[in-house]
């Protein structure tokens, strides 16, 4: 009889397979398609392959290769696509940004600097990060320890730009002598993200239970509402003395979208996209500067006819000058947009270089992400896991989305930048280190279960025979 019917256990006493070859081989593709776009925008450019084309390479093939060492050792049944999706993001992101510093109208300009080699650097310190968190994060359930702190940390991060002066308008940065600029609001939404995955997951039930059925809706206690409204409050004030729509929206959408998938109650999702829509509404009767938003969103050609910025205008026509293929990587004039052409607008130069169809593939690179993530939020095997990579991959998609849309013209633009291909160290940094956390629930959720323990009564039982 052959061994493969002799063996009727239905438990294979192999674990799955850890995928770290698909991964190494999914990040040789991450770096080889950087490389081909930063070739294509140098022969476009210049006609002749780029100086730094060599060390492009090397560079950005021995961060991926360092992060891919330490996933291998540190969490070994990881999910396969998060590491090779954020390295093709952001070597993508490298190739845009200096290709913008080549444009001769930006070179003209008289407080112009090259971003990509900064860029390159923060690219760096970011994979450092995502190496350090998988050293020293050995089980994500330990930041359930540190719930309320995580509260005090992340409003001290949020609030803390009040206190420094508004750059273009807003009040997002923070300014230390000799290093730069920080934007502690990309910080924030991961602390955040555990502060709510704590709160939640014990608070859940009463949030779930006790309410009342009012026309279909579940209305809440007004005790149990209390949160919810503290957190649209703070996202107010937020908007109100920083002015900036970006966080406030990512941070309140955050908290609805965590509450909704910890309850299971679609009420919340109503009265959050009522509360948002309202204090919108609100701050756009007073505050000037959110006005303005609104009008450049609502009119964004009569910025040609009083003067305003154009940038909405300018993207707008970037978008359409690239049709479904574009132009061709370096062929476009997204450097017309200004100095928020790598940052704030950078997506405008993928939809005119690469037309529709480059935008979809980037946009479907964020899906994958988000996506990922969620499946790590069904796997984890913890309530606080899953709640921690919802609430992580919820602040991707929402940061994600409303760039995406005030670069469109869907919504007002909000300031944010896109994750891993905008100019902006804060943002690199953050983002690697969210993902590094949901690598690390990711391992924890696909790493085979430990056998039990063997019970006591087991000889008991085996000693009656026939």
């Amino acid at each position: 009889m052959s061994s493969s019917t002799t063996n009727t256990t239905t438990i294979s006493t192999a674990g799955p397979p850890s995928r770290r070859n698909t991964e190494l081989a999914l990040l040789a593709f991450s770096v080889l398609i950087p490389c081909f776009a930063y070739a294509n925008v140098g022969l476009a450019l210049d006609g002749e392959m780029p100086s730094g084309m060599l060390g492009y390479g090397l560079g950005l093939g021995l961060l991926a290769g360092v992060g891919h060492v330490v996933v291998r050792k540190f969490a070994r049944y990881a999910d396969p696509l998060l590491l090779p999706l954020a390295t093709l993001l952001n070597g993508i992101g490298l190739v845009i940004i200096w290709r913008l510093d080549q444009a001769p109208r930006l070179m003209a300009k008289k407080f112009f600097h090259p971003s990509a080699p900064n860029q390159l650097l923060f690219s760096a310190l970011g994979i450092a990060l995502f190496v350090a968190v998988l050293i020293f994060l050995k089980d994500h359930r330990i930041l359930q320890r540190y719930t309320y702190i995580s509260m005090v940390v992340a409003l001290i991060l949020l609030v803390a730009p009040m206190f420094f002066p508004a750059k273009f308008g807003a009040r997002i940065w923070i300014t230390i002598p000799g290093l730069g600029s920080l934007q502690p609001g990309e910080f924030a939404k991961i602390i955040l993200a555990i502060f709510f995955a704590g709160y939640l997951m014990v608070k859940r039930d009463a949030l779930a239970l006790a309410s009342r059925r009012f026309m279909g809706l579940y209305l809440p206690r007004g005790r149990d509402l209390g949160p919810i409204l503290v957190v649209w409050a703070v996202s107010i004030l937020i908007l109100v003395f920083e002015t900036d729509l970006g966080t406030s929206l990512l941070f309140f959408g955050m908290f609805v979208v965590m509450l909704y998938v910890a309850t299971e109650r679609t009420s919340w999702i109503v009265f959050g996209l009522l509360m948002s829509a309202g204090g919108a509404v609100f701050v756009n009767t007073f505050e000037p500067h959110v006005q303005q938003r609104v009008d450049a969103w609502l009119h964004p050609f009569d910025a040609f006819k009083d003067g305003s910025s154009d940038q909405i205008a300018q993207a707008l026509m970037a978008f359409g000058s690239g049709g479904v293929f574009g132009t061709g990587w370096g062929q476009g004039h997204s450097d017309l947009i200004g100095f928020a052409a790598n940052s704030d607008f950078i997506l405008a130069t993928v939809g005119e270089e690469l037309g529709l169809a480059g935008v979809m593939a980037i946009l479907l690179i964020y899906g994958l992400i988000v996506e990922r993530g969620l499946r790590t939020a069904l796997a984890a095997r913890d309530p606080f896991g899953k709640l921690l990579a919802c609430g992580l991959s919820a602040a991707f998609g929402i940061q994600v989305f409303v760039v995406a849309g005030g670069v469109m013209g869907l919504i007002p633009l909000t300031g944010m930048t896109m994750p891993f291909m905008a100019q902006g160290g804060s943002s690199v940094l953050a983002n690697w280190a969210l993902v590094a956390i949901l690598v690390k629930i990711s391992d924890t959720a696909r790493r085979p279960a430990p056998a039990p323990a063997p019970s006591p009564d087991a000889e008991m039982t085996q000693v009656v025979r026939p």
